[in-house]
């Protein structure tokens, strides 16, 4: 009798599965985890909320991720340590560029993360931008939307972003301090809500520069141009700025080459001079291009300091880089290397004087104006606009 009743079930079963649409058995938006829960992001319930750690699924920004690390939200792995200068080995310790995504029905979203450096801000650049953690949100139509930003006002932040917010689910990004970096970050949500970590994307556009690729003086994370052309083209990107050392190192770019990049864009000249930029350019476009045949390069120029109308001397200094960078371009073209765009700087943060912040670092309006030149180039590089 038993036997009968299971041979019963199971044909039942069967005959059920072989009626299933193919989409339904093969659907590529199922999450992970309702097919498998032992793929489900572990939850830690505290204070009445169920808190996700990041880790546990990824962020973007992060390169190399099988690599060891001195800690975890480091930008470089431990191997860099003592290979790059001392200067650019501690500012990748800030977790600048760095993003984690998720899917939550929640209709608050909390955060629990510890910043490595008790000072939170900066003369020039408040404390959302240096350790804050910035909360962006798809819209129905899949546009990127602006949510909240924490306050930082400790070196521990456990906070709730924000409340009270429209029911649904709905994919958010949330990018993680630019002048500081991270010890541990959880998400937090009330029990009951779904929540699903999104692992990294791959192949990102990879960003090498200066204090403004780092961030300065971005009003918050989200602000930064490589923040804002990852939201407008919807890739990942990686943020390598160096305040005040990026300078086309051989040392950095052995770890540019490790990385599958769908894009390079070097943009060091701000802390460079123009017998700098001669030495370096052509070597470090050359060590890409034989570990990448064909992944695209942009070089950019600096852009021109927002006073720099009434201060000739460093006109003619930006004059001279941008001369140097033209004619490395041309080499390197006459020798045959392919894929290289370039961007130019004299109106990188406009043409009025209001892109910045101290003449030399960007204001949210000159790091939007900076995505707006970057983004064609880009577009073009990556085939996009043919």
């Amino acid at each position: 009798m038993m036997t009968t009743m299971m041979s019963t079930l199971f044909r039942s079963l069967l005959a059920a599965w072989i009626l299933l649409p193919a989409s339904a058995l093969f659907a590529q938006d199922v999450a992970i985890d309702q097919l498998d829960p032992e793929m489900a992001v572990a939850k830690k319930t505290v204070d009445g909320l169920d808190w996700y750690d990041v880790t546990q699924w990824g962020v973007e920004g992060r390169i190399l991720p099988d690599q060891k690390r001195e800690q975890w939200f480091d930008r470089f792995p431990a191997s860099a340590k003592g290979e790059v200068t001392s200067n650019v080995w501690s500012l990748s310790r800030d977790s600048a560029g760095m993003m984690v995504r998720f899917k939550t029905d929640a209709t608050e979203i909390h955060v629990h993360y510890k910043l490595k450096k008790s000072r939170l801000a900066m003369p020039h650049m408040p404390a959302t931008g240096v350790s804050g953690v910035d909360l962006y949100a798809r819209d129905g139509a899949g546009n990127w939307r602006w949510v909240q930003v924490t306050r930082p006002s400790s070196q521990e932040m456990k906070v709730k972003i924000v409340g009270d917010l429209a029911e649904g689910m709905r994919e958010y990004a949330a990018y993680l301090p630019l002048y500081n970096g991270v010890e541990f970050m959880s998400i937090g949500v009330k029990p009951g809500s779904h929540f699903e970590g999104l692992a990294p994307r791959p192949k990102p556009i990879v960003f090498y520069g200066t204090s403004i690729t780092h961030g300065a003086c971005a009003s918050r994370p989200g602000m930064v141009h490589t923040a804002i052309l990852g939201r407008r083209m919807d890739m990942p990107v990686v943020n390598l700025g160096f305040s005040g050392n990026g300078r086309m190192d051989k040392e950095v770019g052995d770890y540019l080459t490790q990385i599958d990049a769908a894009a390079f864009v070097i943009d060091c000249l701000p802390n460079m001079g123009p017998a700098d930029v001669t030495a370096k350019c052509i070597p470090l476009i050359k060590q890409l291009r034989a570990a990448h045949p064909s992944t695209p390069i942009i070089l950019v120029e600096d852009r021109r300091n927002t006073n720099d109308w009434i201060l000739p001397a460093r006109q003619a200094h930006h004059t001279k880089n941008h001369a140097a960078l033209k004619a490395a371009h041309a080499s390197l073209v006459a020798d045959g290397v392919t894929g290289l765009h370039y961007i130019t700087g004299d109106t990188l943060y406009g043409d009025d004087s209001e892109g910045a912040t101290d003449g030399s670092h960007a204001s949210d309006l000159g790091f939007m104006r900076q995505a707006m030149q970057f983004e064609p180039i880009l577009r073009g590089a990556l085939g996009e606009g043919r």
